[in-house]
């Protein structure tokens, strides 16, 4: 069983998601959520050394967070539905998959930094 995280948005102190996982080896970097036929708001998954998903046999819409090497946002991408080929951002070296909340307006900008604890 994976250990989960609780995702926050340092720059201003909420807590975004508290049922985050690193995705650690080949095979939670490939499959991530693809195998979950629902994906609540508040749980994710911290894909590094990454700058592109699909969404291709998805079940549940995602948002997308893509960040930089300092996890700072660069791109965000909400309710992205399922059998998208690529949803990618140039310079990012981070992806966050959370299951897709756009009722609750996250309070993430461009800018800011995410962190695991």
């Amino acid at each position: 069983m994976m250990k989960s995280f609780v995702l926050r948005n340092a720059t201003n102190g909420k807590v975004l998601a508290t049922r985050v996982n690193r995705a650690t080896n080949p095979w939670t970097r490939g499959v991530g959520l693809l195998p979950r036929a629902q994906v609540a708001s508040d749980e994710g998954l911290w894909i590094a050394r990454c700058n592109a998903v699909h969404t291709v046999g998805m079940r549940a819409k995602i948002d997308l967070f893509f960040l930089d090497k300092e996890d700072r946002v660069l791109k965000i991408a909400s309710a992205v539905p399922a059998n998208r080929l690529a949803v990618t951002c140039r310079g990012a070296a981070t992806v966050v998959e959370l299951g897709a909340a756009p009722e609750l307006g996250r309070d993430v900008l461009v800018g800011d930094r995410l962190s695991l604890e």
